[in-house]
């Protein structure tokens, strides 16, 4: 796989370089700013990109600006975006932004780079894949009123896992139900949430976003 990053600190971007080319991946381009990981991105296209969600020049939001420019110039490539913020408004702002085949990672939790690969391959893929401690998070805490309420234990269950990027086999693997079964749910979930059945790609993305707003931040 090849992969361009851009974070502001050298420290850790040296750091996480090393973690991924030690599981065979390849480092097209390192850089500090959004604006330079879309100049080099644009010569040579990687497979996917790696970037911070807070960078120069305002430290904000650029990381999500960023995924948005690339997005509208590629469709193909995946975008994954690393944070220290484990909040659900950011994770749903980058869905808004960006669609399909994007990633929003905590930092603190990017230490095994198998799964660090892994999650990279299901976002090239064109997979959604949300932070494990974020998805828990919000299972857990109260949620504004809306659709997810009339999801079962069972129903919220599958969604956190679509959350975390997950298929359906790797879904009935984690909860020890049949494909079958877990299908089953998922079409229930969409059902649930008023989403079209014609397109199932593209429901679990809107299923994810409507999970992410139901938070109270």
């Amino acid at each position: 796989m090849r992969l361009a990053i851009a974070d502001d600190s050298a420290l850790f971007r040296n750091g996480l370089i090393l973690l991924l080319e030690a599981s065979g991946a390849q480092v097209t381009a390192q850089v500090s700013a959004g604006t330079e990981l879309i100049a080099c991105i644009q010569a040579d296209p990687p497979d996917a990109v790696i970037l911070d969600l807070r960078m120069p020049p305002t430290f904000t939001g650029e990381g999500i600006s960023t995924a948005a420019q690339i997005r509208s110039r590629d469709a193909d490539i995946g975008i994954l975006v690393l944070s220290t913020f484990a909040e659900t408004s950011y994770a749903s702002q980058l869905l808004d932004a960006v669609g399909h085949g994007v990633g929003y990672l905590l930092k603190d939790n990017v230490t095994d780079a198998d799964n660090l690969i892994s999650q990279l391959d299901r976002i090239v893929s064109g997979e959604t894949v949300i932070d494990p401690s974020i998805v828990r998070r919000l299972l857990q805490r109260k949620r504004r009123a809306s659709r997810i309420d009339a999801l079962n234990p069972r129903e919220r269950d599958v969604l956190g896992r679509m959350a975390e990027g997950r298929s359906n086999v790797g879904i009935a693997q984690d909860l020890y139900l049949s494909p079958r079964t877990v299908e089953a749910h998922v079409t229930s979930v969409f059902a649930k949430l008023g989403l079209d059945q014609t397109d199932t790609d593209n429901n679990r993305i809107r299923a994810v976003l409507t999970f992410l707003r139901s938070a109270k931040e």
